[in-house]
């Protein structure tokens, strides 16, 4: 069982010698070799380093049917036209007018149309599409004298080297690269332009955790009851903060203690933990505010804001004179965190969390006290 785990599959897309082509990329594996030289007229890319043979229906099936049992085969990177990007429930769209409508100074280089449409038509949500937008018309505005089509990888990597020269983040260059090769194989269809485009070594960072006492601090210390329910809704059922605002009153199922999330991250629904504490809590909430549809509504009814959260978060963590920088990410870090410490296995951490690799799970196991706690410091 571990073994299976461990094994999984990329699928790619290709295009050889003018033909489209079904990429396998994986780790060295003598079971997952001996399997995929069984498909028919499986080749070698020695350009791409992975296997690779005809893209069409039959041998599609056969990669899942050759594979089921053995080897996750991973087609996020192969199904393009599907939404990258999960919108979140009722948060405003992305919107061509806003963009349309901007002042620009009459030299300063426009995002293509065709992108901003993919865009929408993606359903990528406003934050996102503003980010994809402002960090493509940087690049493109950066070289004015060539078209986009004159672009090379040369140009993109002295582009980026420039912008680390500027002291760029590791997520802001990740990002800066998202965008542009959203426009050369996401609007254009070119898929392989920037296959070997460089990105930043990815840099093992633990999540910051609180201690079970310093979360209850920051509960006891909020004293409006609604900003104490959403802040013990996001800790007892680690979820996102985008997650905890798109609840809506249906989704908290207290005959079954658990709560319901809708269209989370990469478009799934899960289900997570209802505090029996929280539940009457909530009540209580409920019975003063009476919402309508969403469970936590601001102004007008509409869904509570993010920067809103936040806020009431910085400002309980003041009063419960916590030092830590503290998001309300970290609230659903410390779920997980809690969760393994008192002896929850992972794969139910992992399907609480809603995330789609145990290895994303694992990562609480670098946290957790709970090895610590076992071995005796040298000094006492």
């Amino acid at each position: 069982m571990n073994a299976q785990k461990t094994r999984s599959i990329t699928l790619k897309h290709l295009l050889i010698d003018g033909k489209r082509m079904i990429g396998l990329k994986f780790y060295p594996d003598k079971v997952i070799q001996s399997l995929v030289k069984t498909l028919p007229d499986i080749k070698w890319s020695d350009a791409y380093h992975m296997a690779y043979f005809e893209n069409n229906p039959t041998n599609l099936g056969l990669v899942y049917s050759t594979f089921r049992d053995v080897a996750w085969v991973d087609g996020k990177y192969f199904y393009r036209d599907k939404p990258l990007h999960s919108p979140v429930k009722e948060e405003k769209q992305f919107s061509l007018k806003q963009f349309r409508n901007r002042k620009t100074v009459p030299c300063y280089r426009r995002c293509p149309e065709e992108y901003l449409q993919k865009l929408e038509l993606k359903k990528y949500s406003i934050n996102t599409a503003r980010t994809y937008t402002g960090l493509f018309e940087g690049f493109i505005n950066y070289y004015k004298d060539l078209s986009l089509l004159e672009i090379g990888e040369q140009e993109i990597r002295d582009y980026l080297s420039y912008q680390v020269a500027l002291g760029r983040s590791d997520s802001m260059l990740n990002q800066i690269i998202n965008s542009i090769k959203f426009y050369y194989e996401v609007v254009l269809g070119m898929p392989n332009r920037f296959y070997d485009m460089e990105r930043p070594l990815k840099r093992e960072k633990l999540p910051e955790v609180l201690s079970r006492d310093e979360a209850q601090r920051i509960l006891n210390c909020t004293h409006n009851i609604k900003h104490r329910c959403m802040l013990a809704t996001i800790y007892s059922a680690g979820l996102r903060i985008g997650e905890l605002l798109n609840l809506r009153i249906k989704d908290i199922d207290s005959s079954r203690m658990m709560i319901r999330i809708e269209g989370a991250k990469g478009g799934k629904d899960r289900y997570s933990l209802l505090s029996k504490s929280l539940i009457q809590g909530l009540r209580k909430y409920y019975k003063l505010f009476k919402p309508i549809e969403y469970l936590f509504e601001g102004p007008q009814k509409k869904p509570y804001s993010s920067t809103s959260v936040r806020k009431i978060l910085k400002r309980s963590c003041l009063k419960a004179g916590i030092r830590k920088r503290v998001y309300p990410h970290t609230l659903r870090h410390s779920f997980a965190t809690h969760l393994l410490e008192q002896g929850t296995d992972l794969r139910s951490i992992q399907m609480l969390m809603g995330h789609d690799n145990l290895t994303t799970t694992e990562i609480y196991t670098h946290v957790a006290n709970t090895t610590m706690n076992t071995i005796k410091n040298p000094l006492d």
